[in-house]
């Protein structure tokens, strides 16, 4: 037994189900029939909508037929999530899922949908690591200087992100939280905007998923302080982490993936995660990852179902430290 098929064993019951390839299956039909749709949760052109369809297109030449990927951007990704949960469920609808439906639990006071009941995980696709920015004038030239600063003069220091409740804003309340400090954090409409705030001198530091960051920082317009994950990012070697910074145990990266409607048949589930798997590893997908500065991030399906439940309980405990108050 393979190590996939054990993996699927331990969440999602096989019994009723034909394996792909037996008398049973060729009576559904072969999957896929048609063209595959993968919903995206965000608007086209973001870095989420561009590893979306990379991964799109290498799944649907391996699997024979077009991954077609449909935008559907709303708050809290809640039209686009909406729309698959109420899919048919033959593996026919994927969602692209992220942290966001994580967060989006402790947001919302209700939803139409439940994230960890209504689908079912195929599995991780990307994480996507956030930076620390100062503008290259600043006088704050590391993630150190700046941490002395805000405990030398408390709620001076200013911290831009895009909007509230987004990854961004609570990875910079989690930053406060978990380093003692009493900090100013003022949320802009988009990243364009916190990076005129940045350049102009409006705010100290700005949050942001390194990807859209780094022509900044190559352009010598901005300086990276630090990197929100555990380990220091390919693209910039020599820039140390929060934790090498000051702030013991602090990591955190967006991240996205795939997942289903509840019911779609196990055998489908597991030729889909198969089939992303081969995505991740093919050089096209490796070359345009690595030009965004995203990293792969396979994973079983069983293993973004516990993913989903750790960020459901870590954002929402965020979330009420901050006092966000749910929509």
């Amino acid at each position: 037994m393979s190590r996939t098929r054990r993996a699927l064993l331990g969440w999602w019951p096989l019994a009723g189900w034909p394996l792909l390839g037996s008398q049973g299956a060729r009576a559904q039909g072969r999957y896929p029939e048609r063209p595959v749709t993968v919903v995206v949760p965000f608007a086209p052109g973001g870095i989420a909508d561009i590893t979306a369809r990379a991964v799109a297109e290498a799944m649907g030449r391996q699997l024979g037929q077009p991954f077609v990927v449909e935008n559907k951007p709303s708050a809290g990704s809640i039209v686009a999530t909406q729309a698959v949960a109420s899919a048919r469920p033959d593996g026919h609808t994927l969602l692209l899922m992220s942290n966001a439906h994580a967060v989006s639990v402790g947001l919302f006071r209700k939803l139409p949908y439940d994230v960890q009941r209504d689908f079912t995980p195929v599995g991780t696709l990307a994480a996507f690591d956030l930076g620390f920015f100062a503008a290259a004038t600043s006088r704050l030239a590391t993630l150190a200087q700046a941490l002395a600063y805000a405990r030398d003069w408390p709620g001076r220091l200013t911290i831009g992100t895009i909007t509230v409740g987004s990854t961004q804003h609570l990875a910079a309340k989690l930053f406060e939280a978990m380093a003692g400090i009493d900090a100013l954090i003022v949320p802009y409409k988009g990243t364009p905007a916190v990076l005129t705030a940045l350049r102009s001198g409006e705010i100290d530091l700005a949050v942001e998923i390194l990807g859209p960051m780094l022509p900044q920082v190559s352009a010598g317009t901005i300086r990276a302080l630090a990197v929100g994950s555990e380990a220091r990012h390919a693209a910039m070697p020599a820039v140390p982490t929060v934790i090498a910074a000051g702030v013991p145990g602090y990591s955190v990266a967006s991240w996205n993936a795939l997942a289903v409607p509840a019911a779609t048949p196990a055998p489908v589930v597991e030729t889909l995660h198969a089939a992303l798997e081969r995505a991740l590893a093919a050089q096209a997908v490796k070359a345009e990852f690595e030009r965004l500065g995203v990293r792969a991030l396979p994973g079983t399906p069983g293993a973004l179902r516990q993913l989903l439940a750790r960020e459901i309980d870590r954002w929402g405990g965020v979330i009420r430290r901050a006092k966000i108050e749910p929509e």
